[in-house]
């Protein structure tokens, strides 16, 4: 790159507006119009080459121009917190509702918000802030901060260091306050001096020539904000990794001790025991709402929960060497804490099928007629095994199991793999043959709807008595010998715990810590400069300022009190 050398023998780089050594304009600040209107000096990174504005021939020098313009960072800016707008429309999918109908996103969004819906699904908007283009844009958005900062701060910081008192005539000619005294003694300028040093003005002194500086540290305020923003961007994509944050879901079984997902294996939770409270129908307080909403309403839910953590020497996964971390009873707004996590009782299943019971039968010529039973089997529903002998030689077979049955346009199928409305297809093989029937056993919960029973009622004991005869056993064939009924069920509560770790809060924190404190350091002080020329007749006094120029205008009248030192003009009117 080509150098310009200045009248005063110091070499600029090009690209330098005012020289680096006596201030003396070099590029586009010369001009004088026909009015003899001098115009003032363009003080901005004190006129300082900037690579993006000096250097534009390889790749590299494109890509850094291009992000170090102001516009390309506002624009990156906008696009985010557009997609970040769009991002809020309908609910991300971590916050589908637990009692959502289903928490598939594609059956989720179609089904609740319509065409819309099933549109934001496919454009992949229901997890838009983890997704590889929102992380991309939020990333770019930090690459712009580093190098805006950088190609404004370095050059800057430069300057700002080796600047000199001794200065052009120009240079303070040419600042927007300034003046012209004539007569003013040597005592009358050691007393200005000394009035300056009293405003805590930093002076230095070179051939006469004077600067009185304050308040530098204000000017890199916007580039401490900078660095409080690339704290709070890396927070936000630290956040999308398992090692800085965890939101997971479970459901926890009474009785049942299970690994707490996010962990990496290490912590396991015993639920002891579900407990719900609901408000008295009978109450007049309650009466009215209860009536209202036509169900029942907690007072209280909680999980009683006990949180163990894998020892050092155990095998990993193992669920016989645990040690003890935390028990208590986790409630709406009073979790359990743990290592950095959190336990949330966030939901609640109520008479959830553990196991059933089934008897096979020979098939009834009539409805109402006694039928033959010819043994009975038991399937856990969270453990099935594939088949079931009987004692008399029977074998039962689980062809097809749908722990959370419906039906669609596709034909039988789940919403969940929890046991909420388990339904089966079974292969029967009698005694001594080859050949099975096969029976469809199953949808108690629309059986149940049919009658009016509420399966997520606080007492379930009816159902028992009631279902064995509305529990549809289809015959494929229509030339079955032998059906499955359904003899028994046993049922269990299940509590719903949302899990959560975010170590990117203190980052986030401290990001913004940062943020505030540029805020407050750009914003309430300023960076003020003095400059004091000796002539023949007397002295020049020059100021400059990044803002608020009444301060420095004030600063200048108390300094100049009772001297000959005439008070300086605003040269604003004078810049084109």
């Amino acid at each position: 790159m080509k150098s310009i050398k200045c009248e005063c023998g110091h070499v600029n780089p090009e690209g330098t507006v005012l020289c680096e050594a006596c201030g003396k304009p070099i590029e586009g600040n010369q001009h004088i119009d026909g009015n003899d209107k001098k115009k003032l000096l363009n003080m901005r990174y004190d006129g300082t080459a900037r690579r993006s504005q000096t250097y534009n021939k390889s790749i590299i020098d494109k890509i850094w121009s291009f992000f170090s313009s102001v516009k390309v960072g506002v624009w990156l800016i906008v696009l985010a917190l557009i997609a970040s707008a769009i991002g809020t429309i309908f609910p991300q999918q971590q916050y589908i509702p637990i009692d959502a109908i289903s928490r598939d996103p594609a059956i989720y969004y179609p089904e609740t918000y319509g065409i819309l819906g099933q549109i934001y699904y496919q454009l992949g908007l229901h997890n838009l802030f983890s997704s590889w283009w929102y992380l991309i844009l939020i990333a770019l958005i930090g690459v712009s901060l580093v190098i805006c900062s950088l190609d404004r701060f370095v050059p800057l910081y430069k300057a700002l260091k080796i600047q000199k008192a001794k200065r052009h005539k120009t240079f303070l000619s040419r600042q927007r306050l300034y003046s012209e005294s004539d007569e003013v003694s040597e005592k009358e300028k050691e007393q200005v001096i000394q009035n300056l040093k009293k405003q805590r003005y930093k002076v230095r002194i070179e051939d006469g020539h004077v600067l009185a500086e304050k308040g530098r540290f204000s000017r890199w305020g916007p580039y401490v904000n900078h660095i409080g923003l690339i704290i709070i961007l890396l927070a936000a994509l630290l956040r999308s990794t398992p090692m800085f944050y965890t939101n997971e879901y479970v459901w926890v079984r009474e009785g049942e001790q299970i690994v707490i997902p996010g962990t990496d294996r290490e912590y396991f939770i015993e639920n002891k025991g579900f407990i719900l409270d609901v408000y008295d129908e009978n109450d007049e307080r309650f009466k009215d709402a209860i009536q209202k909403e036509g169900r029942i309403i907690p007072s209280n839910f909680q999980t009683n929960a006990v949180v163990y953590k894998q020892s050092d020497d155990a095998v990993a996964g193992s669920e016989t060497d645990l040690e003890k971390v935390a028990e208590t009873e986790i409630r709406m707004n009073h979790p359990l804490e743990f290592d950095g996590y959190k336990l949330y009782q966030s939901g609640y299943q109520l008479n959830e099928f553990s196991q059933m019971t089934f008897e096979i039968q020979e098939m009834p010529e009539e409805e109402g007629a006694e039928v033959e039973s010819f043994g009975e089997f038991t399937i856990d529903l969270i453990n099935p095994q594939s088949e079931y002998e009987l004692d008399n030689g029977f074998t039962v077979v689980i062809d097809e199991y749908f722990p959370d049955y419906f039906l669609d346009s596709n034909g039988p199928n789940t919403e969940t793999q929890h046991p909420r409305n388990p339904t089966f297809i079974f292969n029967v093989y009698p005694p001594d043959t080859d050949k099975y029937e096969t029976s469809f056993v199953g949808d108690i919960i629309g059986a149940a709807d049919s009658i009016g029973i509420d399966t997520n009622s606080v007492e379930l004991k009816p159902m028992g008595e009631v279902l064995g005869m509305f529990a549809t056993n289809l015959d494929a064939t229509g030339e079955n010998e032998y059906q499955v009924a359904i003899k028994n069920m046993d049922f269990h509560r299940v509590s719903g715990l949302s899990v959560r770790k975010d170590s990117t809060l203190p980052i986030f924190g401290f990001g913004a810590f940062i943020f505030m404190f540029g805020v407050i350091q750009g914003m309430y002080w300023q960076h003020r400069r003095i400059w004091i020329q000796p002539t023949d007749k007397g002295i020049r006094l020059a100021a400059h300022t990044n803002k608020n120029w009444f301060g420095v205008k004030k600063d200048i009248e108390k300094v100049i009190e009772n001297t000959n030192v005439k008070m300086v003009e605003d040269q604003q009117e004078l810049d084109e």
